[in-house]
Formats: C-alpha cells, structure tokens, sequence
C-alpha cells in the first residue's frame, strides 16, 4: 500500500477547525481526530459533537484515535456517525474483539492502538479482527512530544507479524512524525502516518503533507519488508 498522512487536528486552531480541516482538503488522507477524556490519558480534547460537526463538513475520511476509557460503549457511536476509521486502545478495552467487530459492523475500519510499553506480541492472535494496528511512537496525552526512537523495533515487529500472514492490516506511527523521522517509520514498516505539528506548525501545510508523503515513498521503495 501506498504511504498515507493522516494530519491530527490536535495542533490545528480549535476555534476554526473547519477552515482548518479545508486547509489539507487537497493532500491528505485522512483527517485525524484525537479524541481524549482527561481518565486514560491527562488530557481534554475534542469528542463525538465535534466529529459529528466535522462529518458534516470535512471533505476527507475522519480518522478517530479514541484514547479513553471505556472504549467498548463509546467506540461504536463513532463509526455510526459516520467515521471511517475508529481506534480503540488495547489497555483501555474489556472487549476488544467485541468492540472491534461491532466497529466493522457500523461501517468504519476497526484500529487496535497500542502504547509505547505495551508489546505488540500479545496481539498476533487477533490480527484477523484488525484493520490498522497502531503504534503510539510518543506517551500519547499531548502533541508536540518527542519522538521515541525506542518504538521503532516494535514498529519491525509489527510489520513481520503482518506481513507473515495473509492479512490487509494498515500499520499506522502517531507521535512525534516529521521529516525528520517519517523516513524511520517508512523504513520499520509502517504505512500510515499521523503528523501534528510538522503539518499545522508548517507555513503551508498542504505542501507539509506532500513533502512527507515524498520521503515515506522514498523510504517505503527501499525498504527490506517492501514488495518489489
């Protein structure tokens, strides 16, 4: 598959997300929509009356990365409304499987996120229920952090466990992605890329977008894990 950027409206304006939104329209993927609950994560963010409102007007796929506990009631509700990927978080889930499949069923792709600590391991067995995997490359709460260099062996792990299997499972990095580690992720594996602030902290972020898309191609075509 081709690289995907999947821009996080976290570092976008929130008081004109619309516009903000309209302003990748031409480059992105995807829009992705950090929803938080201030419970399992330290942070307060946006949630579904705000995707509802984007849904509305948002020319792209929304993207949702729910980082909040109880995922298995609330996770439906956003694909129902019409999100086209939903991502619950296997340390916050009491049902994964369930919640997952109950995803698929509303309509969206059903995403499996994964901290930084957690191991990717765990979940081999139930990659058949998965439509992306997720790897937080970043302790997710906050934009703007560090990149973890450390993510980057699991980031490998991942990409044998599904490249051994007859799967279509899209691997997605989200934390810290700029140029100046996108080309990292791409060669580890991974095929989705979540960038906040190198998109919206660019003077252009529509040309941020293709910047980064440029280097993850780059990357992905000499990667070992790359069908040639």
């Amino acid at each position: 598959m081709a690289p995907q950027i999947s821009p996080s409206i976290l570092s976008a304006d929130f008081a004109a997300l619309g516009v903000e939104v309209e302003r990748i329209a031409d480059a992105a993927d995807w829009v992705h929509v950090d929803v938080m609950d201030n419970h399992f994560v330290p942070n307060l963010t946006l949630g579904l009356p705000i995707v509802e409102a984007l849904l509305r007007t948002s020319r792209l796929p929304l993207d949702c990365h729910l980082m909040i506990e109880d995922p298995d009631r609330w996770a439906p509700q956003y694909a129902e409304a019409g999100a086209k990927s939903v991502t619950i978080h296997a340390e916050a889930a009491s049902a994964p499987i369930r919640t997952l499949r109950t995803i698929r069923a509303a309509g969206a792709r059903a995403g499996l996120g994964v901290n930084p600590a957690t191991p990717v391991d765990r979940f081999e067995d139930i990659l058949g229920e998965i439509d992306m995997l997720l790897l937080m490359t970043v302790e997710p709460g906050f934009g703007g952090q560090r990149f973890l260099d450390v993510v980057l062996p699991k980031v490998r792990r991942a990409r044998d466990l599904i490249k051994g299997r007859d799967l279509d499972v899209w691997l997605q990095v989200d934390g810290g992605v700029s140029a100046e580690t996108i080309e990292r992720c791409a060669e580890a594996g991974a095929d989705v890329f979540v960038a906040g602030s190198a998109v919206y902290g660019a003077d252009d972020p529509s040309e941020a977008i293709r910047g980064l898309r440029a280097q993850a191609e780059k990357a992905t075509a000499s990667a070992p894990w790359s069908v040639h």
